[in-house]
């Protein structure tokens, strides 16, 4: 065994993912697991976990791993995650707790996240549940929202014996885990609700069909005995380009289309909230809903492009994402961007102008800006746009709570590290705060203000 390498995953053929849902990747079996923990070289400083948002004891469950006490890691990762099958999918490893790996210096960084994904799915195959429920301390905590900080907050407040209601205007518990991440990535009923059963079994009563800011205000919440409120509600408000074209028949939001097919099923023929996706498709936008969103209009038979104003090197797309994207097909038409958007006769789209770009001098984000190039306009036909620019919070809460502060892109504000807001009791984390990011910097908000939140009716 080279141990300067990875032990490869498993997956499903390009060719024949394109046509399905079923997940890309298989994860680790018993042997391959094993031999990528022996790689780790079990650091007295390890970098690794001041890269993980959420802090887990990353040496400390790779070592029990090792020793063949599957149980004995997931307890330690349970110590600082609620949600270790989804973290171990979808985080963006490479640039946290990967991208820190000692390991990766001189060869291939660790598989972190392959081995988290590997212990929890065993752990839910076995049927162990490591998080254990505390005995009550007598204080309700409201939770408004059931994504990932949302999740994370509530079960860490009820490991510390707080009575954690959990409120979310969906009909299902999961928030982006279940309306944004596609099936291929993140299965629903294997693994998200497993989680979410986890997070109940620990004390947690999740209310669905509560829309807090109509249903019941934050206000009202903390009158009925909540002695403190935590907001997870995410970002799901789309943004959208403000070209002419927009408001014709096949242009969606990538947050719409995603949520449709994610939790109401769409591209089931049966589905009771059906979408049309056309034969052919463009995605506007290079971020991970983007790769999400073509991907999805690909496994529904439509030929995809996805449309960015800059660079292959700027594309904020994790790297496995993309590439999974490209094997299965998805076109990128890479320093272009929409300028409008066409209709026929029935105000139905039949394609969309494009200007051509070239890059410029870095931005404020430090990524070179792109520039339009002056005659270049031509037409892409098409017959479906999918804008995925970008969301910001829903303005629901931040207009039906009193003294609760935001800033000009309607994000709550905290005045520090644990989420405390201008209203007393009243904690808020996630994309709620930062604007959309991603699930692992949410889960570790939620930890942060669940601390916050102890800290606050302790005394402390």
């Amino acid at each position: 065994m080279d141990l300067m390498k990875k032990v490869p995953v498993r997956e499903q053929d390009p060719q024949i993912r394109a046509t399905n849902f079923e997940e890309v990747s298989y994860g680790y079996n018993d042997e391959e697991a094993l031999l990528e923990a022996k790689r780790c070289l079990n650091c007295r400083n390890p970098l690794c976990m001041k890269g993980c948002p959420v802090s887990i004891n990353i040496p400390g469950f790779i070592s029990k791993l090792k020793e063949g006490k599957i149980e004995e890691a997931a307890e330690v990762i349970a110590l600082s995650s609620a949600l270790p099958a989804v973290c171990g999918r979808v985080c963006p490893q490479e640039s946290q707790c990967e991208g820190k790996c000692i390991r990766g210096i001189k060869g291939e960084a660790v598989s972190i996240g392959k081995l988290e994904r590997y212990v929890a799915d065993w752990t839910r195959e076995h049927g162990f549940n490591p998080a254990k429920k505390a005995e009550p301390n007598g204080h309700k905590v409201a939770v408004i929202g059931s994504g990932p900080a949302g999740l994370t907050c509530a079960g860490d407040l009820a490991k510390a014996g707080y009575d954690v209601t959990i409120f979310e205007a969906f009909h299902k518990a999961g928030g982006v885990l279940v309306y944004g991440i596609p099936e291929f990535r993140l299965p629903k009923d294997k693994v998200v609700a497993a989680e979410i059963e986890n997070v109940r079994k620990l004390g947690v009563k999740i209310e669905t069909n509560v829309v807090v800011g109509r249903s019941i205000t934050v206000d009202e919440l903390m009158a009925s005995g909540y002695e403190a409120v935590f907001i997870g509600t995410g970002a799901g408000l789309p943004k959208f380009m403000n070209i002419p074209g927009e408001i014709y028949n096949g242009v969606f939001s990538a947050n719409e289309f995603l949520t449709r097919n994610n939790l109401m099923k769409a591209f089931q023929e049966d589905a009771d909230t059906p979408i049309k996706c056309g034969k052919k498709v463009v995605v506007v936008g290079g971020g991970n809903v983007a790769m999400d969103a073509a991907r999805t209009a690909l496994r529904l038979g439509a030929e995809v492009h996805v449309v960015y104003r800059r660079s292959m090197a700027e594309l904020p797309a994790r790297v496995e994402e993309v590439h999974h994207a490209q094997q299965e097909g998805v076109i990128f038409d890479l320093l272009q961007n929409p300028v409008e958007i066409l209709g026929d006769e029935n105000d139905q789209v039949k394609g969309i102008v494009i200007r051509k770009m070239e890059l410029g001098e870095p931005d404020a984000s430090g990524r070179r800006r792109p520039v339009e190039v002056e005659g270049s306009d031509y037409v892409m036909d098409c017959d479906t746009v999918i804008m995925s620019l970008g969301t910001s919070p829903n303005p629901l809460i931040r207009s039906t709570t009193s003294g609760l502060e935001t800033n000009k892109h309607g994000c709550i504000i905290a005045k520090d590290e644990n989420g405390e807001t201008s209203k007393i009791g009243v904690y808020a984390g996630g994309d709620a705060v930062t604007g959309a990011a991603t699930v692992i910097l949410a889960m570790g908000a939620g930890k942060a203000a669940a601390k916050g939140i102890d800290e606050y009716l302790s005394g402390k």
